[in-house]
């Protein structure tokens, strides 16, 4: 064999080895990233979590979630919003980053790009602003849903800004909300990103030694009707969705608060 051709080999055994090491290297550094989603964090309020369909909860910093593979984005997302959370801080928006603590692998932001929908965040960045890495967390690609830009900036907005208030008034509140997925949904991208034609959100108030809850449901598209047009019980979401939304509560408590569909207790 030639000195050429052996330098060749050569090189050719190196890129190879190169690409092989920074391959396992690569694989050990998403092992441990998707093992440590597995930990429940400090702040995590692990007795008002929702049961998982999908069997894959990760758990970040400021916020839980489960994620469906099927649909691509997270059935729930579930944080505390307490009143020491709530900053008026306008942080420079990230981009968006796949979230490698999914191990089914999380949607790429490019399915959004020229689908006609917003990144709707499900954690919203509005409810993390009291640190700049807490809200950067919410630009993982497992804390956003196909929303219509009028619904996401419009009623969908409007909720949020009052769960706002409520966090506010009331010392802060536990938060559950996501789309509601299932089969024959619309999609979007190369993974087939689920569009919902409904969201939730579920609000968990337990302040003052008593818990009350408040749960709504909206049809995906823009409305001027008032908030509580869209107050649901929790059983009507949990039917809609298979999930049970607060199983660590005593039977009688929890039968009690999720088949009510009262919101006389919150102020409108």
């Amino acid at each position: 064999m030639k000195k050429k051709q052996i330098y060749s080999v050569i090189a050719i055994v190196i890129v190879i080895a190169i690409y092989t090491s920074e391959y396992y290297i690569n694989s050990e550094e998403g092992a441990v990233i998707i093992e440590n989603g597995k930990e429940v964090k400090s702040d995590t309020n692990l007795y008002f979590l929702p049961t998982s369909t999908t069997n894959q909860i990760v758990h970040h910093n400021n916020y839980s979630l489960s994620y469906s593979e099927p649909h691509e984005q997270a059935e729930w997302v579930a944080y505390e919003l307490k009143a020491a959370h709530l900053s008026a801080t306008n942080h420079k928006r990230p981009y968006f980053e796949i979230d490698k603590a999914v191990k089914t692998g999380a949607a790429h932001w490019r399915n959004y790009k020229k689908s006609g929908y917003d990144r709707g965040h499900l954690c919203p960045a509005g409810d993390r602003r009291f640190t700049k890495e807490a809200h950067n967390e919410t630009f993982l690609t497992s804390n956003i849903s196909p929303q219509e830009h009028q619904f996401n900036a419009g009623v969908w907005n409007r909720l949020e800004q009052k769960v706002r208030y409520w966090a506010s008034g009331n010392d802060g509140v536990f938060v559950v909300t996501g789309g509601v997925l299932k089969n024959g949904l619309k999609t979007i991208g190369d993974e087939s990103v689920s569009v919902p034609d409904q969201f939730y959100k579920v609000i968990l108030d337990n302040n003052n030694g008593k818990i009350k809850v408040l749960a709504f449901l909206m049809n995906h598209k823009d409305s001027d009707l008032p908030l509580y047009k869209f107050v649901v019980s929790v059983d009507e979401v949990e039917a809609l969705t298979g999930i049970d939304f607060f199983p660590e509560l005593d039977d009688t408590i929890e039968n009690k608060l999720e088949a009510s569909r009262s919101y006389k207790s919150w102020s409108f």
